[in-house]
């Protein structure tokens, strides 16, 4: 498979790595210091380009590739609130292809599965409140962490008691109808996301602990694998069916 990289940082490097050692071609890598490279016929050559980048950077990203009928996984966060209906139409009416994911670890996508079942559980246990706490390393911009507010989302929507979730700030009060997120930064740390269920009783607990990037980097490899072969807008759930 012919693969393009859209950001050449940390990530890139190692899905460039990662891809490679499965037998893909590497045809192109954009970075910020060489756009033109979008105009390339290297770059339209591309089966799949894997885009991790910045919020603010993604979306025109997206419709670049889109220009030249390249399929995009992507797994940049925060702009969904300003194009998210703009970037279904094109993957619907406009016969574009992008497969996004807050998460590409299959672990995440094993422990999203785990998340969705145990809110229809307790949707049932009124006695706990559910609160959830993400701690990534001191780089990382956004928070809560697009990870964390997908599993938030899934919560929200399984549990009558919860009606949206909402960012945590230290000694403020919050309404017991909302799920806090809870954002620590700290180090070089990968990622852990953490859903606590607390009652006067006991606690139950259900966490995940990233040892580094390999996961996520592996991940949207086998996303572009799975992209090459279909069309529209894609998710981790059409790829693992839990």
């Amino acid at each position: 498979m012919k693969i393009a990289l859209i950001g050449y940082g940390k990530m890139g490097k190692m899905i460039e790595q990662i891809a490679r050692d499965r037998g893909h071609e590497i045809v192109s890598i954009i970075d910020i210091d060489n756009q033109e490279e979008f105009e390339s016929d290297a770059f339209a050559s591309a089966d799949v380009a894997i885009e991790f980048t910045a919020p603010h950077v993604a979306y025109g990203n997206y419709l670049k590739a889109f220009a030249k009928n390249v399929k995009v996984v992507s797994g940049s966060t925060g702009w969904m609130k300003d194009h998210a209906d703009d970037v279904k139409r094109l993957c619907t009416e406009g016969g574009q292809t992008l497969f996004w994911a807050s998460n590409f670890s299959i672990g995440v996508a094993i422990f999203s599965a785990v998340n969705r079942y145990l809110a229809k559980i307790m949707n049932n246990f009124g006695q706990y409140d559910v609160h959830m706490e993400e701690t990534h390393h001191i780089h990382k911009i956004d928070a809560p962490s697009g990870t964390a507010i997908t599993l938030a989302e899934d919560i929200v929507d399984n549990m009558q008691r919860k009606q949206s979730w909402v960012k945590g700030q230290e000694n403020q009060p919050y309404d017991k109808s909302t799920l806090r997120i809870d954002s620590l930064r700290r180090g070089e740390v990968p990622g852990i996301h953490t859903i606590r269920y607390d009652s006067d009783a006991d606690m139950i607990t259900i966490s995940h602990d990233a040892h580094n990037r390999r996961g996520f980097a592996l991940g949207a490899v086998l996303a572009a694998e799975y992209t090459k072969e279909h069309q529209g807008l894609l998710t981790i759930n059409d790829m693992f069916k839990f």
